[in-house]
């Protein structure tokens, strides 16, 4: 689905979604087609839902996000990584 067809679908929500199609651009990541795993009632179940989701499949690409938002403005995110010898 598109983001459109989310926001029509689920109204004023809090969502836990997943991108299945996306790509980076500019720092950015331009997603195409998600998937809603979760709906819920509030923004702290929703990121009690994402946790538990990522936990579970950290390689998922998962965002909560609410359905009130027109577009989505979605940073990359850079992680740096510090290694111990």
């Amino acid at each position: 689905m598109t983001w459109t067809d989310i926001r029509r679908h689920y109204p004023h929500q809090w969502l836990v979604v997943e991108a299945l199609q996306a790509r980076s651009e500019l720092g950015k990541r331009l997603v195409e087609e998600l998937s809603v795993v979760e709906a819920s009632p509030d923004g702290e179940t929703a990121l009690r839902a994402y946790l538990r989701l990522h936990r579970d499949a950290p390689e998922r690409e998962l965002y909560v996000l609410h359905s009130d938002r027109e577009e989505l403005d979605i940073a990359e995110r850079a992680w740096l990584g510090l290694r111990t010898a």
